[in-house]
């Protein structure tokens, strides 16, 4: 054992060694510290993208109600219809693309396994449930949330970052009614008809493989998905492709409107809208599934 005889231990201070090891620097806790700061801020900023997801979705309903009961209220038929066609017309060619490969992959993928047991007609029942109630409407956010959400979150962060915005606040137009409400609109609409044609394209396709190549007949892949499929399957996939859009539209629309920082601002918007949208569309699908299992829609 050796004695510290140097000036700062003949003060009665603490040595330099123990000072270190007690500081909140050094490297024993630097690390706890570190994950516990990004642990709460990680929870700060969903707090907050889920309040402002929330206030703005409130503001759409009030302002969707106002145009609907009140004449001096405009809805915006045009910007609707304009908005309709840029996020879901135009998106049918790459969704049925997508929804064509999937149901090639299916087929192919149920083949194998199903084969050990003599049961290849069963890819039918299970192409059925599967994309009615999940694939779809899942695919289709997916596929939506590349080609419009983000797209939609330059739109508007370009718009505040040249402040135009402001203009319409200084001609008394409000951005939520003249902005944001026809954007969400036709992201619902489009993307529970989207729910629907990504439906049949990978059911069809998935036909077209097992009744082309894997040797099961017409006849009984078609009684086959008819006899499983039930009106409920149905339902959950429109009430779930109805949520994802607005969880959609919602997320792409705040982003865009809380842009600051200019260019770099709109790219981090952009960025922001596909990975926070592609998250809570997975959370929301959990919970329906949760939800539509336990009253017995399964």
């Amino acid at each position: 054992m050796t004695i510290d005889n140097s000036p700062i231990a003949a003060r009665g201070e603490a040595p330099i060694c123990k000072s270190i090891v007690n500081s909140p620097n050094s490297p024993r806790l630097l690390l706890p510290l570190r994950l516990l700061d990004l642990w709460g801020d990680l929870w700060l900023r969903a707090f907050a993208l889920i309040g402002g997801v929330s206030w703005l979705i409130y503001d759409v309903v009030i302002w969707t109600f106002r145009a609907v009961f009140q004449r001096r209220v405009r809805f915006g038929r045009t910007a609707f219809i304009s908005q309709m066609v840029r996020i879901g017309v135009r998106a049918m060619g790459i969704e049925m693309l997508v929804c064509a490969c999937i149901g090639f992959i299916l087929a192919l993928q149920m083949e194998p396994p199903l084969a050990d047991f003599g049961q290849q007609d069963k890819i039918a029942n299970i192409v059925g449930v599967a994309v009615f109630r999940e694939l779809g409407p899942l695919i289709a956010a997916i596929v939506l949330t590349g080609f419009a959400g983000a797209s939609i979150a330059a739109e508007i962060g370009t718009m505040v970052v040249g402040e135009e915005i402001e203009a319409l606040e200084a001609h008394a137009l409000n951005p939520v009614r003249f902005l944001v409400m026809p954007r969400v609109l036709a992201t619902v609409v489009s993307l529970t008809s989207l729910t629907i044609i990504a439906d049949l394209t990978a059911v069809f396709f998935a036909g077209a493989m097992a009744v082309g190549f894997l040797g099961v007949p017409y006849e009984v892949y078609k009684q086959n998905t008819l006899n499983q499929l039930v009106v409920s399957d149905f339902y959950t996939g429109l009430i779930k492709g109805a949520v994802f859009g607005l969880i959609l539209s919602a997320i792409a629309c705040h982003n865009g409107l809380k842009v600051t920082g200019g260019a770099a601002g709109v790219g981090k918007a952009t960025t922001d809208t596909v990975v926070q949208t592609v998250v809570s569309v997975i959370i929301a699908d959990l919970i329906f599934t949760m939800l539509f299992y336990a009253i017995g829609w399964t």
